[in-house]
């Protein structure tokens, strides 16, 4: 019988504080290049949510990377 995993609660900790830390970070760039952008170029409010949302979307992927290399370095299961 193959025995259940036991969860690594400091590299879970560990883990998710890095995601907090990057993820307010990543957003934070990813909304204010938003609204520069369409502010510099004054392309409107409309354009500058959705240049906003496109780049949350990056910085989603970002994090899903980031999240996934973590893992990899940090295991959460012992």
């Amino acid at each position: 019988m193959a025995q259940a995993k036991s969860t690594n609660w400091r590299n879970l900790i560990t883990i998710t504080s890095i995601m907090v830390l990057v993820g307010a970070e990543v957003f934070g760039v990813a909304i204010s290049a938003g609204w520069a952008i369409a502010g510099l170029f004054e392309l409107g409010h409309i354009v500058g949510y959705v240049l906003m949302g496109l780049f949350s979307l990056l910085a989603v992927y970002f994090l899903v990377n980031l999240w996934q290399r973590c893992v990899a370095v940090e295991p959460l299961a012992e």
